[in-house]
């Protein structure tokens, strides 16, 4: 039963790294500069999970980890806006390759998926709490 608690334990890790990078995402939608003050967009961020063997359980279940965290690596949207003090000689400004579309999406995805590993440890306290009363 506590593998059970451990394998939703690493989804609930997983999806807030997740969560994390679409929120940096969302956040820096618009950023022209690096955090050197360059003009150079901000790369936006994919998670990618991969199953962990170590939290296997009898039933065949297994956790997940963060495999990597992942640059993009679409190039940026160029917006014409001659007055923009990052635009090029040509008068465009690079902004980062982010879809909020895909980012509300994928945040929807991750925010399920933790709601669903929360039920999960909320089923297995209740079967261990249960458990023990008939054994008391």
């Amino acid at each position: 039963m506590l593998s059970s608690l451990d394998v939703s334990t690493s989804g609930l890790v997983a999806q807030r790294t997740r969560l994390n990078a679409i929120s940096s995402n969302i956040a820096n939608m618009s950023t022209t500069r690096n955090e050197y003050g360059e003009a150079e967009p901000y790369q936006p961020r994919y998670v990618t999970f991969q199953t962990d063997a170590h939290l296997a359980t009898s039933g065949g279940g297994a956790g997940v980890k963060v495999g990597s965290v992942e640059q993009s690596t679409e190039p940026p949207k160029m917006k014409y806006e001659p007055g923009h003090p990052d635009a090029d000689p040509n008068g465009f400004v690079r902004y980062p390759a982010v879809d909020m579309t895909m980012e509300f999406v994928d945040a929807l995805e991750a925010t399920r998926a933790y709601e669903a590993n929360i039920g999960v440890i909320e089923v297995t306290k209740n079967m261990t709490e249960q458990t023990l009363r008939i054994i008391a």
